[in-house]
């Protein structure tokens, strides 16, 4: 382990709220050894910024790691040419040239479908989490990676499993079997999805990794990798951002009257509330930064949600604040791992979900004052539920 000062944390109140924690980490010891997390943990943007570009030694190739043992070695878990290879081979399907021309209108079209099933009526109540947002992210998922044979809650489902499994840092048998299970079934669905595809390429992810000459194993590893996050963030930042906007009025009527883009609030809102709020990295030789001294092959965690609140560069950290310079945030992360699906979730989020969700439904409100929505997680976090209403009021 690292000679960074030793801090112990309670991880059910991390779940809980990890920011009180974090920004006594960034005042105190910004680089610091958690025991219940067995990792040394990065808290300042500037040193997270810095040390995610320098894969030589802050690594993302963890053979032994949680999402290799898990899910397979995907391209997130490689780095120099291995990682250049596959992600030259990913990135065109999902680029920001190729969502505008390919992916931008399919959302808006799931969107409207998703909406007239979520609120068939004028006026109405549901969870913005299960109703809309979990099926908006995950019907899109299921046509980007070509994985249309399945349901959005199937999708859902294995994300999820996969995420509790990536981050199980405590080795609980139970998450550790329900990620064995999802991954097995993504194996099958692919391999049922396969002929079907190479018979009649698309635009999809399946297709373009498999007319590479991609190998079936990787290409079912970076399947495996775009649901495990491509569903949790930008469905939590749908409902979180929704809930956002619905508890800082005067921030919805910006968004509304153009005087601040929609995805603006995206935006803002994941450096407020971080929906992927921690990367692993292995050390990759004996290295000393900030005063500290790594170990070779020790863990290592970049804290996105902390370097996000760093009131370094951000104002009143804790407020949500939708004209906010976010341009030093790192929601997506930095360097050659810079997440490949930014382009994706801020058209699906910020250009088509949160728009159409305030203009199809009229006095769209929480059904409380929005004090009792619960938020979960520190690697990954989103709201719990987010119960609205709609139409008039009695």
């Amino acid at each position: 382990m690292s000679d960074a000062p030793v801090v112990n944390v309670d991880l059910a109140k991390m779940w809980d709220d990890p920011y009180p924690t974090l920004a006594r980490m960034r005042a105190e010891t910004p680089i610091c050894f958690v025991p219940e997390m067995g990792a040394t943990l990065l808290t300042k943007r500037d040193d997270i910024h810095a040390c995610e570009k320098n894969v030589a030694i802050f690594s993302s190739d963890q053979p032994g790691g949680l999402m290799n043992v898990l899910m397979g070695k995907n391209m997130m878990r490689r780095d120099g040419e291995e990682h250049r290879r596959e992600r030259f081979v990913y990135y065109p399907a999902i680029s920001p040239r190729k969502v505008q021309a390919t992916w931008t209108a399919q959302f808006d079209t799931i969107a409207d479908a998703v909406l007239d099933e979520f609120a068939p009526g004028e006026v109405g109540a549901a969870d913005l989490v299960r109703g809309y947002a979990t099926a908006m992210s995950g019907e899109s998922l299921k046509v980007m990676t070509g994985l249309t044979n399945v349901t959005y809650q199937e999708i859902d489902g294995w994300s999820q499993a996969m995420i509790d499994g990536v981050a199980n840092y405590g080795g609980d048998p139970e998450t550790e079997a329900k990620c064995h299970a999802a991954t097995t079934a993504i194996d099958a669905v692919i391999d049922d999805r396969v002929p079907s595809v190479q018979a009649n390429p698309d635009h999809s992810l399946l297709s373009v990794m498999l007319e590479s000459g991609m190998p079936l194993n990787d290409v079912k590893a970076n399947i495996k990798l775009t649901i495990s996050g491509g569903q949790n963030e930008p469905r939590d930042a749908i409902a979180g951002a929704a809930w956002a906007l619905l508890t800082h009025p005067d921030q919805l009527a910006m968004a509304r009257s153009g005087e601040v883009s929609w995805v603006q609030t995206f935006e803002e809102y994941c450096r407020w509330i971080s929906p992927i709020g921690m990367s692993p990295r292995r050390i990759a030789a004996e290295h000393e930064f900030g005063g500290v001294r790594f170990e070779t092959d020790e863990r290592v965690f970049l804290m996105f949600g902390s370097a996000n609140r760093d009131e370094a560069h951000f104002v009143e950290p804790e407020r949500f604040d939708a004209q906010r310079d976010t341009s030093a945030a790192l929601a997506f992360g930095a360097g050659p791992h810079f997440c490949a699906g930014a382009a994706a979730s801020r058209a699906m989020v910020g250009e088509v979900a949160l728009p159409k969700l305030f203009a199809r439904l009229p006095n769209l409100r929480l059904d409380n004052a929005g004090e009792d929505i619960q938020f979960g997680g520190w690697a990954f976090r989103g709201p719990l539920q987010t119960p609205v209403q709609w139409g008039q009021t009695s």
